[in-house]
C-alpha cells in the first residue's frame, strides 16, 4: 500500500511570533520555519506502517512556497521514499490546498492519506475533512491509535466526551492527534541520504484550478498580555473584590 503524508511549513513552535507594524499579517522575516508538529506526526506514523510491513512506499506532498522542499527533506530523512512539492508564491486557502491534494491522489493512488489534524499556524483544522469530502473516501479525524487490518483501518478519535474507536474502509484519509506517537529525529546519515532521494517540483498553476482567494485578512493583532493573579486570604474577600471591583456579583 502507499501512503500519501502531507507536509506543511510553519514557522517554529518555539519561536516567538510578532505582528507586522501594519498589523497585515504575522512577520516572518528571519524566523526559523519548521514541519508543522502535527505533520511530523503523521510522517512518523507512515514511517511505522513501513516498518511494519504495512505499507510499500511513502510519498511526502507539501503546498506552498519553493522554501516547504526544507521540509520535504527533512521528511525524506525520517522516512519518506519520494517527495512532491506543488509550488505557489502566494498562500493558498484550505479548499485550494484540498483540491489540489485531490488532484495528486488521482495521480498516485495511495490507499492511505496521513496528515496533521491542523497546524499552527492558521489553526484552521480544515484540510483533511475537505480532502476527504472532495475524494469521496472515509475520513478519520483527530486519531490517536491506528491499526490497519487488511481493507480496513481501526480508529481511536479523540473527541470531546472521551474516546471514540471506529473501522474504516480504505482508501481513508486520516488526520493526526498529538498522541498517535512522538516522531523521531533524522539522524545525520538520514539526512545524507536524504538529499539524493527524488523530490519533484510542480507549479499549482498546471493543475487548472482557480487559486483566487476567498478570504480576506483583515488584521492581525498580538493578543493581551496576561495579567498576574493575585491570591487572597478568605472566600469573603474574594467575594467582596468580585463586588466592588469586578462587579460581576
Amino acid at each position: 500500500m502507499k501512503i500519501l503524508v502531507m507536509v506543511k511549513r510553519v514557522s517554529d513552535p518555539n519561536v516567538l511570533i510578532r505582528v507586522n507594524a501594519d498589523n497585515s499579517d504575522v512577520d516572518l522575516n528571519n524566523v526559523k520555519m519548521a514541519i508543522n508538529p502535527f505533520c511530523e506526526i503523521a510522517i512518523e506514523e507512515a514511517v511505522r506502517l513501513k516498518e511494519a510491513g504495512v505499507a510499500t512506499e511513502i510519498v511526502a506532498l507539501a503546498i506552498g512556497a519553493s522554501q516547504s522542499q526544507e521540509q520535504l527533506r527533512t521528511a525524506l530523512a525520517i522516512g519518506a521514499d519520494r517527495a512532491l512539492l506543488i509550488e505557489s508564491d502566494t498562500a493558498l486557502e484550505p479548499l485550494i490546498v484540498s483540491k489540489l491534494a485531490a488532484k495528486v491522489i488521482e495521480e498516485e493512488q495511495p490507499g492511505l492519506v496521513l496528515l496533521g489534524k491542523q497546524s499552527i499556524d492558521t489553526d484552521n483544522g480544515q484540510t483533511g475533512q475537505m480532502l476527504a469530502s472532495i475524494t469521496g473516501w472515509s475520513q478519520g479525524t483527530f486519531v490517536s491509535k491506528l491499526e490497519v487490518c487488511g481493507d480496513k483501518i481501526n480508529l481511536t478519535r479523540e473527541v470531546d466526551s472521551g474516546l471514540q474507536s471506529i473501522s474504516l474502509n480504505l482508501p481513508s484519509v486520516i488526520t493526526c492527534d498529538l498522541r498517535l506517537n512522538e516522531p523521531r529525529y533524522a539522524s545525520l546519515p538520514n539526512i545524507m541520504k536524504a538529499k539524493r532521494k527524488p523530490l519533484v517540483t510542480k507549479a499549482a498553476e498546471e493543475y487548472g484550478l482557480d487559486l483566487t482567494p476567498r478570504i480576506k485578512t483583515l488584521m492581525v493583532e498580538t493578543p493581551d498580555v496576561r495579567q498576574g493573579g493575585e491570591i487572597l486570604s478568605s472566600v469573603e474577600e474574594l467575594v467582596e473584590k468580585l463586588k466592588t471591583e469586578k462587579g460581576v456579583i
